[in-house]
């Protein structure tokens, strides 16, 4: 699969299509503990996000605490809309590894359904994948997120990081 040339944006897809996840949020974190090789043990944990607008709206950042059982770090998505396609494209920075150059960016958007769907053409641990984000929820007020990986160009999905989000009050 082509996950670049993937359709996975529809005309629906738009600048304010992440307006939903403006501000600060607990997240209820699940993910399971070896990829790609047939493992149902997962770990739960628990983190906060923090989402502002950039680009005059058309893109946004989050910055993450992710406190997972082995220890917290930090990370952070970077998000921008190209209005020419009505897509969005998003990167992934782990505060662990800062140097380490940027994955290539899952893109996609929003469809008439609401779901935000995204891909991308990568590798994991040195195995060819396609990489899916969704989003679902947005309208709910509970938003949630959810990766999977494909060795099959998108054939089967391993779903393995599930993110749900509760708002949090601006005190």
């Amino acid at each position: 699969m082509d996950a670049a040339a993937a359709p996975s944006a529809t005309p629906t897809s738009g600048i304010r299509d992440f307006d939903f996840f403006q501000g600060p949020w607990k997240v209820h974190h699940r993910r399971i503990k070896d990829r790609l090789v047939g493992s149902t043990d997962w770990e739960a944990f628990e983190g906060t996000c923090v989402t502002w607008p950039t680009l005059d709206g058309a893109g946004n950042v989050d910055d993450n605490l992710l406190e997972l059982p082995s220890g917290t770090y930090r990370a952070m998505s970077i998000r921008a809309f190209d209005p020419a396609t009505n897509r969005w494209a998003i990167w992934w920075l782990d505060g662990r590894f800062p140097h380490a150059p940027l994955d290539p960016p899952v893109v996609g958007g929003f469809g008439e359904d609401g779901v935000g769907r995204f891909l991308a053409d990568t590798t994991h641990d040195g195995i060819p994948i396609v990489m899916r984000f969704l989003w679902t929820g947005v309208s709910s007020g509970a938003p949630r997120w959810e990766q999977a990986f494909s060795t099959d160009g998108g054939s089967t999905w391993e779903v393995n990081w599930v993110m749900a989000f509760e708002r949090v009050d601006r005190a």
